[in-house]
């Protein structure tokens, strides 16, 4: 099997829908009864389901976005209605959440190092 489309579950999936078109460039292309789609590219679709069930807790599925300079694209994520989640500083990840405060990593493009007990090393500094 491969992996079709990531569904992220909405109270307002337009308003999700935007935030995550102007994050990752894909513009919103369709509508069809409770769901938004973002342009679907290299094979992958992103749509938004809306829901009355409030997210709770920790999300059990994230994703890592890369970026050549996580920094910068902190303040872009910020300034598109997201926000850190500093009580994960302590683990080196630069942790986001979207308006709806679904979790999601930014990385940088290339390695980094993780220790063994799972901390990255790329905002040492950065802070």
């Amino acid at each position: 099997m491969d992996i079709n489309c990531v569904i992220v579950d909405a109270a307002d999936p337009e308003k999700l829908a935007a935030f995550w078109s102007g994050l990752l460039g894909r513009p919103v292309v369709g509508r069809v009864g409770p769901y938004v789609w973002l342009e679907r590219r290299n094979g992958l679709g992103v749509g938004f389901q809306r829901t009355d069930r409030a997210k709770a807790g920790k999300n059990r599925l994230h994703l890592d976005l890369e970026s050549a300079d996580p920094a910068a694209e902190q303040a872009r994520v910020e300034a598109l209605g997201g926000r850190r989640l500093t009580e994960y500083d302590p683990g080196g990840f630069l942790v986001m959440a979207d308006p709806e405060g679904n979790e999601f990593c930014v990385i940088p493009k290339g390695s980094f190092e993780v220790d063994d007990e799972g901390r990255a090393d790329y905002l040492t500094g950065g802070r």
